[in-house]
């Protein structure tokens, strides 16, 4: 059995139900009597898997590695949807921490029923979490994910994308406020589209519909659109301006948040979407 895909999460699961003896997470039935192995180790830390095929690429250097080295306490948060994407993703596949005494992981469980039929998620219990944190001053850097527009995104149904949508709207008035008594600085982005475009359309831009309904297609896949980028600076004396960067992409928020904690950014890293001003 040799699995490929290139997606670390979902490598490390069907690794772990063919590899462990006393696997507990769910009924996996009867394990198959298979020589198993991935396309490639999906973690290099807990050996997952212990077969594999091709070297994993090195990625060192990640924005928490170099924070964590800096003393900068650190807090990453999500619910379990896209606990992965704040912790093993963002850390360049890697499941532990750099520094226990500098660095929490909170993983908020996420709710097991179709998404449409709660898409504000986990959103409330992530703001209420992330509030207090900052009201308690422990860390200084927090990285969390709303996961409500890409995972009812998926559904196709509107509706419940408009939901979402509102929900972390909600969510990131009430951490303005936090961050604003706090005097810190809030970074919004995203790493793809979903909600924002909800129906299928053709090379020139028009709707498809169902040819006997009549009602337009929905769409359930990535965007292509650009993401945008908000940076919220409560100072009215804010040194910070936006930068030229005509080639800016989500790779720069790394210097750009880097920047904001009063650190150089490595030169090998995308530029810094933000600049001092002069």
């Amino acid at each position: 059995m040799i699995f490929f895909n290139f997606r670390g999460d979902r490598g490390i699961e069907i690794s772990r139900t063919f590899e462990e003896e006393d696997f507990s997470e769910f009924d996996r039935g009867r394990r198959p009597r298979v020589m198993y192995a991935g396309m490639m180790q999906y973690d290099g830390d807990l050996k997952i898997p212990k077969r594999f095929l091709v070297d994993p690429p090195a990625i060192d250097g990640t924005m928490g590695e170099l924070l964590a080295h800096a003393g900068v306490r650190q807090l990453a948060i999500s619910e379990t949807q896209k606990y992965g994407h704040v912790t093993y993703f963002f850390n360049g596949n890697r499941s532990g921490k750099f520094d226990d005494q500098l660095e929490e992981y909170v993983e908020i469980p996420s709710d097991m029923v179709p998404f449409e039929q709660r898409p504000w998620m986990k959103a409330a219990e992530i703001t209420d979490r992330v509030i207090s944190e900052i009201a308690g001053g422990k860390f200084d850097f927090i990285r969390l994910n709303y996961p409500n527009g890409d995972m009812v995104g998926h559904t196709g149904i509107y509706q419940a994308a408009q939901l979402a949508v509102e929900t972390v709207d909600l969510c990131l008035g009430r951490l303005m406020g936090a961050v604003r008594a706090a005097g810190g600085i809030m970074v919004i982005s995203a790493d793809h589209g979903n909600a924002d475009d909800m129906y299928e359309r053709d090379k020139q831009g028009q709707l498809l519909v169902h040819s006997d309904t009549g009602r337009p297609c929905s769409k359930t896949s990535h965007s292509l659109n650009p993401v945008p980028l908000y940076v919220f600076d409560p100072r009215p004396d804010s040194p910070w301006r936006a930068a030229q960067a005509p080639d800016a992409g989500i790779s720069s928020l790394a210097a750009t948040c880097i920047a904001l904690l009063g650190f150089k950014p490595p030169a090998h890293y995308d530029p810094s979407l933000l600049e001092r001003n002069s």
